[in-house]
C-alpha cells in the first residue's frame, strides 16, 4: 500500500525546517569529536509524514532529538512555524506542547506505577491545562483507538497489549493538540498485526486532524505504507530525499538500492554491504559512502568516468529528476 499525500503539502511553506544542522559529540581525551548529524536539510510540511530512514547509527535518532530541542545544535538552525527554536526554557516547554515526541518502546516510556489516565492526563498537569482534564484526556484515549475510554482510566501498562500502551503514549501525545508528532521506531516492538493497526492511526490522525509526522525508521517497508516523503540517512548525512513512490520505486543512490534490495517483495538478489558504517569521528572524504559502494566495486563508477571523484569530493546534495535529490556523484552522472 502506498498512501497519497495530504492535498497540497507540497507547496506549502514548511512547518518544520532544519537548516545546515550538525551535531557533533565530544571525543574522549582529545580525540576528534563524532559528527553524529553533520550538515543536514529537512522540511516537514504541515499535514505531510515524512519518513527518516537508515541503518542503525546513522543518526536519524540523534537528529529527531535535535529537531525536538532534547539535543543541543553544533552548527545550523531549526525553525517552527517560521520562528528559529529557542532553548529559553519557557519557550523551549511551549514548543514541546506543539511539537510531541512518541517513542520506540512504550514499556519504558509509561511509568508502571501510573494509571492509564495519569500518564494521558500528565502533559495536561506539566502545562497548566485550565479546561475540563478528565473529558480531554478522554478524548485523547478515543482519538488513538481506545473505546470506551472511561474503562482504560483504571488500568496500568502491565494490564495492556503491547498495541494498547502505544496507543496510550500516542494518547499522552495527542492530549497537547500537538501539530506535529516526532515518532521513533513507533512499531519496531510490535508484531505485525498491530503494527498495521498503528500506521492506520497515524495516517487517520494526519487526515482527521492535519497533524504532520516525523516517523524514524530502519525499515524501508514502513516508509512505503505510511509517508509522503522519505530522506534516507547514512553516516549523518541526507544521502537521498524525495517523494516516497519516486524514491523508492526508483531509487538513485547505491546506499537506497540496498536497503531496498532486502525487502521480501525486492526483485532480485539482496545487495549485501561489505564492511560497516565508518567511525562518525573519522568520515571519510570524498563520498562518505564510497568505501562500501557496490557501484565503485563493481567497476561501474569507474566507466562512468566519476570513480576519482567518488573517492575525493563530496558530492552534497545534487538535484536529480522531479522533486527528489540524491547526494551521489555516479547517480548525477547517469
Amino acid at each position: 500500500m502506498t498512501v497519497s499525500p495530504s492535498p497540497g503539502t507540497g507547496t506549502r511553506a514548511a512547518l518544520l525546517s532544519a537548516h545546515r544542522v550538525h551535531v557533533t559529540f565530544p571525543g574522549r581525551h582529545g580525540a576528534p569529536g563524532a559528527r553524529a548529524v553533520d550538515g543536514v536539510d529537512l522540511d516537514i510540511r504541515p499535514g505531510e509524514i515524512v519518513a527518516l530512514v537508515g541503518e542503525s547509527g546513522c543518526g536519524k535518532t540523534t537528529l529527531a532529538r535535535a529537531l525536538l530541542g532534547l539535543v543541543a545544535l553544533t552548527a545550523g538552525s531549526v525553525t517552527f512555524d517560521g520562528r528559529p527554536l529557542e532553548r529559553s526554557g519557557r519557550r523551549l516547554k511551549a514548543y514541546r506542547k506543539r511539537v510531541q515526541l512518541v517513542l520506540q518502546d512504550p514499556s519504558g516510556s509509561l511509568n508502571p506505577r501510573h494509571t492509564v489516565y495519569d500518564a494521558v492526563a500528565e502533559g495536561l498537569r506539566i502545562h497548566g491545562h485550565g479546561g475540563d482534564e478528565r473529558a480531554t484526556v478522554a478524548g485523547a484515549l478515543s482519538r488513538a483507538g481506545l473505546r470506551p475510554p472511561e474503562r482504560f482510566f483504571p488500568r496500568r501498562p502491565h494490564e495492556l497489549s503491547g498495541g494498547q500502551r502505544q496507543r496510550v503514549v500516542i494518547a499522552g501525545a495527542l492530549v497537547l493538540e500537538p501539530e506535529l508528532l516526532v515518532a521513533d521506531e513507533p512499531v519496531a516492538s510490535l508484531d505485525a498485526s498491530v503494527r498495521g493497526e498503528i500506521l492506520a492511526l497515524l495516517l487517520r490522525l494526519r487526515d482527521d486532524l492535519g497533524l504532520s509526522a516525523l516517523v524514524v525508521t530502519h525499515d524501508l517497508g514502513l516508509a512505503w505504507n505510511i509517508a509522503d516523503r522519505v530522506a534516507v540517512m547514512y553516516l549523518g548525512r541526507i544521502v537521498e530525499t524525495g517523494p516516497v513512490e519516486q524514491v523508492l520505486t526508483a531509487p538513485r543512490h547505491p546506499y537506497t538500492q540496498a536497503l531496498l534490495s532486502v525487502l521480501p517483495e525486492a526483485p532480485g538478489d539482496p545487495v549485501v554491504l561489505t564492511g560497516e558504517p565508518p567511525d562518525p569521528s573519522r568520515i571519510p572524504s570524498g563520498c562518505r559512502f564510497h568505501a562500501r559502494c557496490p557501484i565503485l566495486a563493481s567497476g561501474e563508477a569507474e566507466r562512468a568516468g566519476v570513480a576519482q571523484a567518488c573517492r575525493t569530493r563530496d558530492p552534497g546534495i545534487l538535484t536529480g529528476g522531479g522533486t527528489a535529490q540524491v547526494a551521489c556523484h555516479w547517480a548525477a552522472a547517469r
